[in-house]
């Protein structure tokens, strides 16, 4: 039987995307600090070296370690994806997720499921592979409420910009269209934070860290995700400075989840208040929000 309990995910404060036909890269991704490393099967491979770039990243995993990493996937319904999820989910060390791209339906994460399950029942495994749900596409967007809640293996939802940029004819990038994806954010972190999920803004599409990138990733970080895709290492180290909860945030949560205990020792829930702020369920999620984002994304899971 497959064991879904909840074990709170990693810090994703900073998420490196590394191409896994890039081994050099790979190698030095682990050095890099960043919270989870994200090996890329999908855009930045050639479709001439998909099947190279699998055996590559199924090799890399071997000896990974303890830092966390997810693998992106080629979209379902492609004639990699099943390849794909099949590879990893029979190695002895899993990645911690995988990143399923271009989702656009609950039934793209249910053929997902279907295919871990059974490889998962054939090897004898009762601890779940987990899985992201990139939202790049219209129709996935449209059906964004309802991908987040048709897995009990999701955890997180991203915000994937250029292939929906495409799509709507739009600017990926840049401090001015800034305000033109606030609905999408919108939608994206009120599904995930519907479902108790964790949102993820996708990456700024551009390698420097100047002005327009810092204006994208702050507005994200205000808007309330938890973190952000990077795809050069010279991002990491802001992002994970923008996304750290600050010692004022970090001793509120702690506070507040210090009340909400002593009121259920007290037999008081419903009515615990802490410095005039009634406390309750979302309350208690938040605070937990803030603290793990205080803590890098060690646990491989």
């Amino acid at each position: 039987m497959t064991d879904f309990e909840s074990v709170s995910p990693p810090a994703r404060r900073s998420c490196l995307s590394v191409p896994a036909s890039a081994p050099r890269k790979l190698a030095k991704a682990r050095a890099l600090g960043a919270d989870e490393v994200v090996v890329d099967l999908e855009d930045s491979v050639a479709v001439s070296t998909k099947d190279d770039a699998r055996a590559a990243a199924v090799e890399a995993l071997r000896d990974w370690g303890d830092q966390t990493v997810a693998v992106r996937v080629n979209a379902p319904r492609s004639r990699w994806c099943h390849l794909e999820l099949a590879a990893l989910a029979e190695l002895s060390r899993q990645p911690r997720s995988i990143v399923v791209p271009k989702v656009e339906s609950a039934g793209d994460l249910a053929f997902v499921d279907r295919l871990l399950d059974g490889v998962e029942a054939a090897a004898g495994r009762s601890c779940p592979l987990r899985v992201q749900a990139l939202i790049e596409t219209p129709p996935g967007l449209a059906s964004v409420n309802e991908i987040a809640g048709s897995s009990d293996r999701l955890e997180a939802l991203i915000l994937g910009y250029a292939d929906l940029a495409a799509s709507l004819g739009r600017s990926p990038a840049g401090a001015a269209a800034l305000d033109l994806w606030l609905p999408a954010q919108e939608a994206v972190l009120i599904a995930a934070r519907r479902h108790g999920l964790q949102a993820i803004d996708g990456p700024f599409l551009g390698t420097a860290v100047d002005e327009p990138f810092q204006a994208a990733a702050v507005r994200a970080r205000d808007l309330g995700f938890d973190g952000k895709w990077a795809i050069h290492p010279s991002q990491v180290a802001a992002l994970n400075e923008l996304f750290t909860p600050s010692q004022e945030e970090l001793a509120h949560a702690r506070a507040v989840l210090a009340a909400l205990e002593r009121g259920e020792q007290e037999d008081r829930a419903g009515a615990v208040a802490l410095d005039g702020e009634m406390l309750d369920e979302a309350v208690r999620r938040s605070a937990i929000r803030v603290l793990a984002r205080s803590v890098p994304g060690a646990a491989r899971g």
